[in-house]
């Protein structure tokens, strides 16, 4: 439980330029309060899972600070959010991606840092990211499978 609540406090805090401005403050909430903004809080249950995009053969500009509110029609899926990396204060630093293969045979994990993904709302339940990165450069990523976190 107590990584879920920092998973998803991360989440509200390290939200894009575009959903600061258009969604309320959550820096200084309290526990009370967190109930009054419950439209504009992610789990992180509603983030694993999703599809992860790449802009690198759509020909659209990347930014790290730009929110996105759908999938572009021209952006390619490469791979799966397996999971959330939050470092040690609680910041997310990063989502951990399944790449490659084909039916779970020959996929890898991988690290992508917040600043080469941006959250895009798929509705309002489930997220997805998009990144500048290629499907080839992800591969080329160091592994992380489960040995790596002991």
């Amino acid at each position: 439980m107590k990584t879920l609540a920092a998973s998803t406090l991360a989440l509200t805090l390290a939200g894009t330029a575009a959903f600061a401005e258009t969604h309320a403050d959550t820096s200084n909430v309290n526990s009370l309060q967190m109930t009054e903004l419950r439209g504009d809080l992610i789990r992180s249950r509603d983030i694993t899972g999703g599809e992860i995009y790449t802009l690198s053969e759509a020909g659209d500009e990347w930014s790290p600070n730009t929110g996105y509110n759908e999938i572009g029609v021209n952006w390619n899926e490469i791979g799966e959010i397996e999971d959330i990396v939050l470092s040690k204060n609680g910041q997310m630093v990063g989502i951990v991606a399944e790449v490659g293969g084909f039916l779970d045979i020959g996929d890898k994990h991988v690290m992508i840092s917040t600043p080469d993904v941006n959250l895009v709302a798929v509705d309002d339940q489930t997220f997805a990211y998009v990144t500048r990165l290629s499907e080839e450069e992800l591969e080329a990523l160091p592994g992380v499978d489960e040995g790596f976190w002991d």
